[in-house]
C-alpha cells in the first residue's frame, strides 16, 4: 500500500508522506523550457505527452510520494464549451455563459473535448516512476467553478456585484456542474487516478447560511460519489472559517488546510487525516527557517495521520533546491 493510502485509509501516524500543490510547474526550469515553446496553457494541458512529462518532472528530482496530474480546474468549463483563456500576469478569463448551449452538451462531447487529460493520467499512472506512489486526479469544487463561470475571472477579493442576482441560473449551473464533475472524476479514476482532491479555492468568500447551499451540500455529493468509486478523497476548502464544521458535514477522507489556520486548533478539532498547512512563502526564506517551520508542523501532527504539503501552491519564484531541502527534512523526520 502506498504511503498516502496508509495515512488516509489506515490512519497510519508513523509515516508522513509528502507531495506539494503545484509541484509540477512554474518554479522548475525544465517546465519553463516547455512553457516557452507552448504559450497556450489550455493546449498544453491537452497535450498528453507534454502534460504527462510535466507531471513526472518533480518526481524525477525529488522523493515525493505522489504525482498530481498537470491540468487545471477550468478544464471543466472548457469541456462545457465556455471560452477559457489564460492571460499572462492576469490569470484566467472566461467567456459569456450560454446556459442553453451548456445544457445541451452530452457526456460524449464533454469527454471527447478533454480526453487528452485522461490519456495523460493513464501514462503517468503506468510509468515506472509512480510505482508505489499515488497518482492524484483533481477537480474544482462546485462553488469555485461557479465563481469562475459567472464572474468570468478570478474574484481575488471581489465577486461581481450582481453575482447572486439570477438564482435560477446559479441553480442550473450547479446541477450541470455536479453531473459533469462526476463524469470528470469517473474518467480520471478509470485512467489511473487513485486519490482525488477537490479544490475549493474560493471557499473563503462565503459565510453563514450560504455555506450549506454552495459549499457543504454540493461538495458532499461529490465526496460521496468519489467514495462510491472506492477512491479516497481529500478536500481543500481554502480559507474557510470553520474547518471543523466542514469536516463534520462533508466527511472527506482527509482535509487539506491553508496557512492561515492554527494547526494546533485543527489538531484539537479534527479527527480525520490532515494535509498541508505550511506557508509557501517559507520556501522563499532560508534553509534554517524552512527546517524550523517544517518541523513545527511535523511535531504538531506527529501522533495524527498527516500528509505533508503546503497551505497553497508552490510559488513560481521558489528555488528548486529549497524544495529538495524540504522533501529531505520531511523524509528524515
Amino acid at each position: 500500500m502506498t504511503p498516502l493510502h496508509q495515512v488516509i485509509k489506515n490512519k497510519n501516524t508513523k509515516i508522513k508522506p509528502i507531495w506539494i500543490m503545484r509541484q509540477a510547474g512554474r518554479y522548475l526550469p525544465e517546465f519553463r523550457e516547455i512553457r516557452k515553446l507552448n504559450p497556450d496553457f489550455i493546449k498544453l494541458c491537452l497535450n498528453e505527452d507534454l502534460s504527462s512529462e510535466i507531471t513526472l518532472q518533480p518526481l524525477k528530482r525529488f522523493d515525493l510520494d505522489a504525482a498530481i496530474i498537470f491540468s487545471d480546474i477550468l478544464m471543466l468549463p472548457y469541456g462545457l464549451n465556455q471560452k477559457v483563456e489564460f492571460k499572462k500576469n492576469f490569470g484566467p478569463i472566461l467567456g459569456q455563459i450560454n446556459i442553453n448551449e451548456i445544457s445541451k452538451i452530452s457526456e460524449t462531447d464533454f469527454v471527447e473535448k478533454i480526453f487528452p487529460v485522461y490519456k495523460a493520467l493513464d501514462k503517468v499512472s503506468n510509468n515506472q516512476i509512480t510505482s508505489n506512489k499515488n497518482t492524484i486526479g483533481f477537480v474544482g469544487a462546485p462553488w469555485t467553478l461557479l465563481v469562475y463561470m459567472i464572474n468570468q475571472q478570478s474574484p481575488k477579493k471581489d465577486l461581481k456585484h450582481d453575482f447572486f442576482e439570477d438564482k435560477n441560473l446559479i441553480k442550473k449551473i450547479l446541477s450541470i456542474l455536479e453531473k459533469f464533475l462526476m463524469i470528470h472524476i469517473k474518467n480520471q479514476v478509470k485512467n489511473g487516478a487513485n486519490v482525488i482532491q477537490i479544490f475549493d479555492s474560493w471557499a473563503g468568500l462565503l459565510q453563514g447560511k450560504d455555506l450549506e447551499n454552495y459549499i457543504y451540500f454540493p461538495t458532499l455529493n461529490l465526496v460521496n460519489y468519489v467514495k462510491s468509486l472506492n477512491v479516497p478523497v481529500i478536500c481543500f476548502p481554502r480559507e474557510i472559517k470553520n474547518y471543523k464544521k466542514f469536516c463534520e458535514v462533508v466527511k472527506p477522507d482527509a482535509v487539506s488546510i491553508d496557512y492561515n489556520v492554527d494547526p494546533k486548533q485543527i489538531l484539537k478539532d479534527i479527527q480525520i487525516p490532515i494535509q498541508g498547512g505550511l506557508d509557501p512563502k517559507v520556501l522563499l526564506s532560508d534553509k534554517e527557517n524552512l527546517k524550523k517551520e517544517t518541523i513545527k508542523y511535523l511535531d504538531i501532527f506527529k501522533d495524527h495521520p498527516y500528509i505533508f504539503n503546503l497551505g497553497h501552491g508552490v510559488l513560481p519564484e521558489t528555488d528548486p533546491n529549497m524544495m529538495d531541502h524540504l522533501v529531505k527534512i520531511v523524509k528524515d523526520y
